[in-house]
């Protein structure tokens, strides 16, 4: 049984964690799947929805293969960063659809998706430490996600925080009842899936670009940006449109 599912419909693809008896525990071989299932989108994709198969999001890393040698360990961990740097770096916007448990690895994909929306009886937490064993992929981006002092809260108490929570602590964009998830996923993506991926993916990339950089660094860039945004086609044509309804307005 595959262990990631890919349902491309219009211009939204759905790529669904399918190991529902493990919670979604990421594996190896499920992390080489999703890899492979991201980086080799078409681009006629504009917006990927994250989900888990079951009652759970993702419960985090397979721990059997934590018991694994360290340069075992090493090596499922890179492949985890390969999948981060792989949602952050395709041109597709990437939204999790968050139910059940988002806990340690899962907790670090909701951070690291460029969107979230979770239905309100779920969990979310950076429980590594109970174990004996630290959260220590998943801190990096939790801590950038909603800030130092509530990402050390979560990683050093191994603590759940629940979906109000996590919304204002800008974990997720938005909670809704269950049986609303999948409909608010839709709608979010299809407001995001009638734009040029173009402009998507130049956008996506300063987004994340101009963060690292200091405010002027950041200014700076988004000048170069914008002029070179500009020049596309679908920017001409777009701006030209507007002026030539709000000309007939006047």
């Amino acid at each position: 049984m595959a262990e990631v599912l890919c349902d491309v419909r219009g211009e939204i693809c759905y790529i669904t964690l399918n190991r529902p008896e493990k919670r979604n525990a990421l594996s190896s071989s499920l992390l080489k799947e999703l890899y492979k299932t991201l980086v080799d989108l078409d681009r006629s994709v504009k917006v990927v929805v994250l989900r888990g198969a079951g009652k759970d999001f993702c419960s985090g890393h397979d721990l059997n293969e934590v018991l694994a040698s360290p340069i075992e360990v090493e090596r499922h961990f890179e492949l985890c960063s390969r999948v981060m740097h792989a949602i952050r770096s395709i041109p597709q916007v990437v939204i999790a659809q968050v139910q059940g448990y988002a806990v340690a690895g899962g907790c670090q994909l909701v951070a690291v998706s460029d969107l979230a929306i979770a239905e309100e009886n779920a969990k979310f937490g950076l429980p590594g430490i109970k174990l004996g064993l630290f959260c220590y992929t998943p801190a990096v981006f939790v801590s950038r996600c909603i800030g130092v002092k509530r990402a050390f809260e979560l990683a050093f108490t191994g603590e759940t925080i629940d979906a109000k929570t996590a919304l204002e602590w800008g974990l997720v964009n938005r909670v809704v009842p269950m049986d609303k998830l999948e409909d608010a996923t839709q709608d979010l993506a299809e407001k995001i899936a009638r734009f040029s991926l173009d402009v998507i993916e130049r956008s996506k990339r300063f987004f994340y670009q101009q963060i690292e950089l200091s405010t002027f660094d950041a200014l700076s860039l988004g000048v170069k940006e914008i002029a070179l945004n500009a020049s596309l086609d679908v920017a001409k044509e777009g701006i030209s449109k507007f002026l030539k309804k709000t000309s007939k307005s006047l």
